[in-house]
């Protein structure tokens, strides 16, 4: 499987792509394979701030309710309000039109905690 090389990736299968002073989160293809049918995603109100790795939504399929976590610290600026109604955008487009929420970072430092494409492309291969 590949991965896009430019993004960051959390063990929880969550992605992060940092552009300027905002970053757009989402949850890998991998995850959105393993879910199946993502039905419902319950996303964070605008302006809430987040923790690095503390939940920040649910995504539900038609095999399993999983968590959301964020993989950096800040404040939601926005929510992609498009999956209330399309939510197999996740599934179709996780990279693209099926991100979750843009966050304004806290501390552009903690991407560092991330895993890089080669270090996920190797949990992925040993689950």
């Amino acid at each position: 499987m590949s991965v896009p090389p430019e993004l960051r990736y959390t063990k929880e299968h969550e992605w992060l792509r940092l552009a300027g002073d905002e970053a757009t989160v989402g949850i890998t293809a991998y995850a959105a394979e393993q879910l199946g049918d993502i039905v419902f995603v319950e996303l964070p109100e605008m302006g809430r701030s987040l923790d690095q790795f503390a939940t920040f939504g649910v995504v539900e399929s038609v095999k399993a309710v999983s968590d959301l976590y964020a993989p950096i610290s800040g404040e939601v600026v926005a929510v992609n309000t498009a999956l209330a109604d399309r939510p197999e955008l996740v599934n179709n487009d996780p990279y693209g039109e099926g991100w979750l929420i843009r966050i304004k970072p806290r501390d552009p430092a903690e991407v560092e905690a991330l895993l890089d494409a080669a270090a996920y492309e190797q949990l992925v291969s040993e689950s």
